[in-house]
């Protein structure tokens, strides 16, 4: 699952919440999850040997989040702060650089996408990033969400296919063309 891509300086690798909770045994899993850590790891590698900025979002809910099921939300609880759950996966090769990214982080807000309320758009203006390769968990929902809000903030935008996992794989075919349909790079 090794991609031969060439990063530069105005690239951002953005790695999406690969937390415990969205990996197998976590309370919100995707199944396939795991299994992508090396491969994310080797991307991490290479994007920071090329000078391009890592960048990992994670979902960072407080206690009792709108988007759980208790509260009339869709999903069970999971990614809440400072529990192992929200932790990204012990595996996965952060080092102190790269730059956590936490969503949905109001008790009366959800957000899917990492741009969703973070700034992050403006800071990769600021630091000159012109390309955003994405990668990560769940290609059907904030792998989705982050991606397409990635290209309406005008960025060059590549996602790593076969370095994502979808809650419903039956989507991914939809998923796909929309991300074309967007303008998006697709390496499958």
């Amino acid at each position: 699952m090794s991609y031969q891509l060439n990063y530069g300086s105005g690239d951002a690798l953005l790695v999406v919440d690969m937390q415990n909770d969205f990996c197998e045994g976590g309370a919100l899993a995707v199944t396939g999850g795991a299994a992508l850590v090396p491969g994310i790891n080797a991307q991490i590698e290479a994007a920071r040997a090329a000078g391009a900025r890592v960048f990992a979002s994670r979902d960072w809910h407080p206690v009792d989040h709108v988007s759980f099921m208790h509260r009339g939300g869709s999903w069970p609880v999971h990614c809440v702060q400072d529990t192992e759950g929200a932790a990204f996966h012990p595996d996965l090769a952060l080092a102190d650089d790269v730059i956590r990214v936490s969503k949905a982080t109001a008790f009366d807000t959800d957000a899917y996408s990492a741009f969703d309320g973070t700034g992050l758009g403006n800071y990769l203006k600021e630091k000159g990033i012109e390309r955003v390769i994405v990668c990560g968990l769940a290609l059907d929902v904030c792998v989705k969400a982050t991606l397409l809000e990635a290209r309406r903030e005008g960025f060059t935008t590549l996602l790593l296919e076969r370095l994502c996992a979808a809650v419903d794989v039956d989507a991914v075919g939809g998923c796909r063309r929309e991300f074309t349909a967007a303008g998006a790079e697709v390496n499958s």
